[in-house]
């Protein structure tokens, strides 16, 4: 997509709220590796699938500074809940200071720990939509773990599922992330247990539909 398009499709959606703009801004010129929010586009996108299937219990795996969190909350009702996880505690101040700014807290469980261990420890069997954005190596066990914690036609988004395009390139002996993406795709594809679309946004987006 042309930078002229992407400005014409960005001055045609609904604006991005105050405090994501100030996320955004402060998350690039602060944090390392800043591509890994979710942006304006992808945000709206993300707030209107909640809205759209009336999503009360979302799980996130991989919070980063909180930017898609906060537009999944914002699309829930005031009952609803996001249980977002993130290993990387050195980002835990930052990213509870938007929260907070937000005013979206008591939407938002925010959980520091690794997200496989994590997903067993939580009571919930029943989500209605489960955002998959961390350790690219580990996007099949996380699938597998996940899974059974989403309700019947529940969904499952899988983030950056074509990898800069890598994933239909000669895989190198030592890109594990690439490698852990190109196994996600492959198995789900064929995996009965889920109806599987990929959407060309940004990096690739998988929508996973469980039957």
């Amino acid at each position: 997509m042309s930078d002229e398009l992407e400005k014409y499709i960005l001055a045609h959606i609904e604006e991005e709220p105050k405090v994501l703009k100030k996320l955004y801004r402060d998350t690039n010129v602060n944090v390392l590796r800043p591509r890994m929010m979710s942006g304006h586009l992808q945000g709206r996108m993300l707030k209107m699938f909640t809205q759209m299937i009336g999503a009360k219990k979302i799980l996130e795996l991989g919070t980063f500074t909180g930017y898609s969190a906060q537009c999944f909350a914002e699309g829930m009702a005031n009952d609803g809940v996001i249980y977002t996880i993130d290993n990387n505690d050195e980002l835990e101040e930052f990213t509870t200071k938007y929260f907070e700014e937000s005013g979206l807290t008591d939407k938002i469980h925010y959980i520091i720990g690794n997200a496989l261990q994590e997903i067993k420890k939580l009571e919930v069997d029943d989500f209605d939509m489960v955002f998959v954005d961390a350790d690219k190596r580990e996007y099949l066990a996380y699938f597998e773990a996940v899974l059974p914690k989403v309700r019947k036609g529940g969904f499952i988004l899988a983030d950056n599922t074509l990898w800069d395009g890598k994933v239909i390139e000669p895989l190198e002996h030592n890109d594990e992330q690439t490698r852990g993406i190109m196994e996600f795709n492959d198995f789900v594809a064929t995996d009965s247990r889920v109806e599987t679309v990929i959407i060309p946004l940004r990096d690739g987006l998988t929508i996973l539909r469980k039957k």
